[in-house]
């Protein structure tokens, strides 16, 4: 195995523990939290927002934005191919897609909420600020890591110079 598939290897590999977070996120916790009363919902959200931040999560999450371009650059082989361009797009639309919006959206709103004494505020306010565009993110970055991953494997197996 050459050092470019051990990367593409790696970098799948990542791709696919974060779609399968992100897509499981999704269908079964966001469904389940939505049933909660208010106080409820976001006090599990902020645990789940402090519980995420473990280098299970991020080791995967941060080094995919770097990886992604790496496998592209690595595809190039001197000139373009459909790979090449493939890997581009996979990372562009990782790096804008999921984590750009994770860091300019839902990290803000989760540092709101974990700001917030939930015994002082209007619980119900509170979550409706929070839930309706933390979650419209959450979608935008699902869809985003499951593009970037079709990407990625479509140029695994269109391996055209």
């Amino acid at each position: 195995m050459s050092v470019q598939q051990i990367i593409v290897f790696i970098t799948a590999f990542f791709l696919a523990l974060m779609a399968g977070v992100f897509y499981a996120y999704s269908c079964s916790v966001n469904p389940g939290l939505n049933k909660l009363q208010a106080s409820d919902y976001l006090r599990t959200m902020q645990v789940i927002n402090r519980a995420i931040l473990n280098p299970f999560f991020l080791l995967p999450f941060v080094t995919t934005v770097v990886l992604l371009p790496l496998s592209a650059w690595l595809a190039y082989h001197g000139g373009m191919s459909v790979q090449f361009y493939l890997f581009l797009a996979a990372a562009l639309v990782y790096a804008i897609g999921a984590f750009g919006v994770t860091i300019m959206g839902n990290v803000p709103l989760n540092k709101m909420l974990d700001k917030a004494d939930l015994t002082s505020v209007d619980v119900e306010q509170l979550r409706v600020s929070f839930e309706i565009p933390w979650n419209k993110l959450h979608t935008i970055r699902t869809v985003s890591i499951v593009v970037s991953l079709g990407l990625v494997l479509v140029g695994l197996v269109k391996r055209e110079s």
